[in-house]
């Protein structure tokens, strides 16, 4: 079992869209980064590359190539799901938290979890996110900025072995003799 941690933050500006999750969140500002800036999402990434040893998104996905301008994070995390993947690992569960005093993001999770999900062919209870404010302190609590913290478990598929599940009146494949129910 390999464990992963994210952490990510944006500054809020006027001007752009807010992006959570894979969902646009009706806001007076958005994330400003050089993608969609989805700071959950870039925790996830993160969390999963770290466990996987495979660096971080910067490694993965630089700010200074163009090609990553603007490109919904949602693609990138396909990407992270596909090299997880590669590295024979399989993922056994995702819990990630949204640091923001506003917007209210109770009505949106339900659909960033399914994103989420979706995304890396996992099962909708294998990801869990949630959101908190800050009370009012630091940047997150004054609406400067958004931050997101992921966490994840990886297991290698080399921990998981071939059950051959037997019918009722079908022999076992090891000698041919036997049945379920003998």
């Amino acid at each position: 079992m390999r464990i992963g941690m994210g952490y990510d933050v944006h500054r809020l500006v006027e001007g752009r869209d807010l992006i959570l999750g894979g969902v646009t969140i009706p806001y007076e500002k958005g994330l400003l980064g050089h993608s969609d800036a989805d700071v959950i999402v870039h925790a996830i990434m993160d969390a999963l590359l770290g466990a996987a040893a495979l660096g971080d998104i910067g490694k993965h996905f630089p700010d200074t190539d163009p090609k990553y301008k603007g490109i919904s994070s949602i693609k990138l995390l396909q990407h992270v799901g596909k090299l997880i993947e590669d590295h024979l690992y399989v993922i056994g569960n995702i819990d990630a938290t949204i640091i923001a005093q506003r917007p209210k993001l109770a009505p949106y999770r339900e659909q960033m979890m399914q994103n989420v999900a979706d995304v890396l062919h996992i099962s909708r209870d294998q990801v869990n996110i949630k959101a908190t404010t800050e009370e009012g302190l630091g940047f997150t609590g004054s609406g400067e900025g958004i931050s997101a913290q992921a966490i994840c478990i990886l297991m290698p598929v080399s921990n998981y072995q071939y059950v051959d599940v037997l019918q009722e009146d079908r022999p076992c494949a090891g000698c041919g003799g036997c049945t379920k129910n003998k």
